[in-house]
């Protein structure tokens, strides 16, 4: 699908007011995307496992104009406490999609969002948040057009939270999403993220990843800053190449259930990640002390213990510890005993692999 496919034509419903909820889940990438183009195109393919407990729920209420405006009427809450502060971020995104949802400046929008993680917990939120307004969003133009199938209507929210944060296309499905062409991924796109259809081992459909909070301050440089010092990067298209050859051999090991292999790469993910931080111009550092020591405890105990823990990074400080379920009770033990103490107040998240955002209400009413 091109973007055109995402306009709709003209609506079939009139619908007077509704209120709709999605709760949608975060995701951490394994193949990581790090450098964009213009209009939120990935410069490489990722994969991601979808998450379980990291999520935001999200409620909007919908009320039609008498008159459509020339700008879009909202009210932002997070956690039933007004915020004004994010309110310029959401009109952005309604600037970006309201050739996609014309009803948008028909209507005034009551939105409302909570997460199930701590606010500044050190874990992006960007993803679960706006994957859940794109889901409400496209779950009302539903009710206008009730011949939406399944097929268009998870693509196109995926679509629209691209616009929001890239990583956000990620979120609509699991357990293993795909965004970015790739040329040994067949319907892969860099406008959404596609459920992964290749052959996955047991091993992975029930994997734990336990967040270690080594730093829930502010991030000295943003993502989105970051990601853009990847245009004049000197290693940039090395970096791009790299991720398309990991992509395709992680292929193979998600099939065989190769774990050892799948360590080396989600690992070197992570490093090549902050690698990439480091030597842009001007570089920066998110990585803490911690989480160096995290990583060499980790390493040491994956030695003596022959289990096969790994982690990941996204880009921040806090550590992703990911393993499967047969080693549970064995490596969570090691992360209480040795890697809580290098958290801020021994703070941490247990999750696991999730299967995608979950529609909580809709009462349309015409």
């Amino acid at each position: 699908m091109i973007e055109k496919d995402f306009i709709p034509l003209a609506y079939s419903q009139e619908v007077k007011e509704a209120k709709i909820a999605w709760k949608s889940p975060s995701n951490i990438a394994l193949v990581k995307y790090w450098g964009k183009r213009a209009d939120q195109i990935p410069a490489n393919p990722s994969i991601s496992f979808t998450l379980s407990a990291c999520a935001t729920t999200t409620t909007v209420e919908f009320e039609i104009l008498k008159t459509p405006l020339n700008d879009f009427r909202f009210d932002f809450f997070f956690e039933g406490i007004p915020k004004e502060d994010f309110k310029p971020k959401i009109n952005r995104f309604f600037e970006r999609t309201m050739a996609y949802l014309p009803f948008l400046k028909s209507y005034h929008l009551k939105i409302d969002s909570t997460n199930s993680f701590p606010h500044s917990s050190g874990i992006a939120s960007s993803a679960s948040g706006m994957s859940a307004l794109a889901l409400c969003l496209v779950d009302f133009e539903r009710c206008l057009n009730p011949d939406i199938t399944k097929e268009h209507f998870n693509k196109k929210a995926s679509f629209l939270a691209r616009l929001g944060s890239g990583s956000a296309c990620r979120s609509i499905e699991g357990s293993l999403v795909q965004w970015g062409t790739h040329s040994d991924t067949k319907g892969s796109s860099d406008l959404y993220g596609i459920q992964y259809k290749g052959e996955v081992h047991p091993i992975f459909n029930k994997f734990h990843d336990t967040i270690l909070l080594v730093d829930k301050g502010q991030k000295q440089v943003s993502s989105t800053v970051g990601h853009g010092l990847m245009h004049n990067h000197p290693y940039s298209e090395q970096r791009f190449a790299q991720a398309h050859h990991n992509l395709s051999s992680l292929r193979t090991m998600l099939a065989s259930g190769d774990l050892k292999a799948f360590i080396q790469l989600v690992e070197s993910e992570a490093l090549t990640l902050h690698a990439m931080m480091m030597t842009s111009r001007p570089y920066f550092v998110l990585m803490k002390p911690n989480t160096l020591e995290i990583i060499n405890r980790i390493w040491a105990f994956r030695e003596r213990s022959k289990t096969h823990v790994c982690f990941t990074l996204d880009a921040g400080a806090n550590v992703h510890v990911l393993y499967p379920e047969n080693e549970k009770k064995q490596v969570y033990q090691f992360i209480q005993d040795e890697l809580l103490t290098f958290c801020e107040n021994r703070q941490h998240i247990c999750d696991r692999i999730g299967f995608g955002a979950e529609k909580i209400a809709r009462t349309p009413h015409t």
